[in-house]
């Protein structure tokens, strides 16, 4: 199946899991990652569970905290 993971067109095998598509892409401190389905934000203890489907568009998102000035 064809998916767009922050913007670039990739191949993967039917059934993959967001959980899974962490692992391939290898993100950092995915932990902390915040992931996007089709623009809709994905709950992290569903990541294991959530199947992605051909033609989704994934983003990975890394909120950051700001300091005073």
């Amino acid at each position: 199946m064809k998916l767009t993971v922050t913007g670039v067109s990739k191949e993967y095998a039917d059934g993959l899991t967001v959980a899974k598509l962490i692992e391939l892409e290898q993100v950092e401190t995915p932990e902390y990652v915040t992931v996007s389905v089709n623009d809709e934000f994905i709950r992290s203890d569903t990541f294991a569970e959530t199947v992605l489907k051909d033609g989704d568009s994934v983003e990975f998102l890394y909120f950051m905290g700001g300091g005073a000035i």
